[in-house]
């Protein structure tokens, strides 16, 4: 048997670390090999539009069909409308009575100008940061534009709903702010 040379053993020593991180990536041991992904589920989110002008009589969205969307103007796919909610612009009135100080009416000065909330069902991977749909994170803010037949709009995403995973805001409640601040003791 020939006698091993140095450089044999610089070999041998590559091929035995190269079998241990590969066993140490098949059996998922190491912290490289673990993946974001927890879960892929079906998620729904809601995107705001503000200020449409419309007017025709028919709304362009319907529940159930589809509209392409594109994300941060990077065209993504068509998605189902599973709901549509709008309402005309409103109007806020100083009332003189202290029971009702105010009322809220249909804005006179703009009436073919409406808000719209349209709601949109895709797969989306879970990832411990939210989740990701077409390679982009579907957060609160988010720019979107939907396109379909007669229309194309930009609005922003309002709402994200995961079912099955756990939210700490309620679907019903609106949005506090807390006022942490110190009442000055001189009052």
């Amino acid at each position: 048997m020939k006698k091993l040379k140095p450089f044999d053993y610089v070999i041998i020593g590559v091929v035995l670390l190269v079998l241990i991180v590969a066993a140490l990536v098949v059996t998922k041991k190491n912290k490289f090999s673990k993946s974001p992904v927890e879960a892929t589920e079906t998620i729904e989110f809601e995107v705001m539009f503000k200020g449409v002008s419309l007017t025709d009589n028919k709304i362009p969205f319907v529940a159930g069909e589809k509209s392409f969307i594109t994300i941060r103007n990077v065209p993504y796919t068509e998605l189902e409308i599973t709901r549509v909610q709008f309402a005309p612009k409103k109007y806020i009135v100083q009332m003189p009575n202290a029971k009702t100080p105010f009322l809220v009416i249909d804005d006179p000065t703009q009436p073919f100008q409406y808000d719209f909330i349209i709601t949109l069902k895709d797969e989306a991977k879970i990832t411990a940061d939210g989740a990701v749909a077409g390679g982009n994170k579907i957060k609160i803010g988010m720019p979107i534009v939907l396109e379909g037949y007669n229309y194309r709009l930009g609005g922003t995403v309002s709402n994200v709903m995961i079912p099955g995973w756990k939210s700490d805001n309620s679907q019903n409640s609106k949005p506090t702010q807390e006022n942490n601040m110190k009442k000055d003791d001189r009052e």
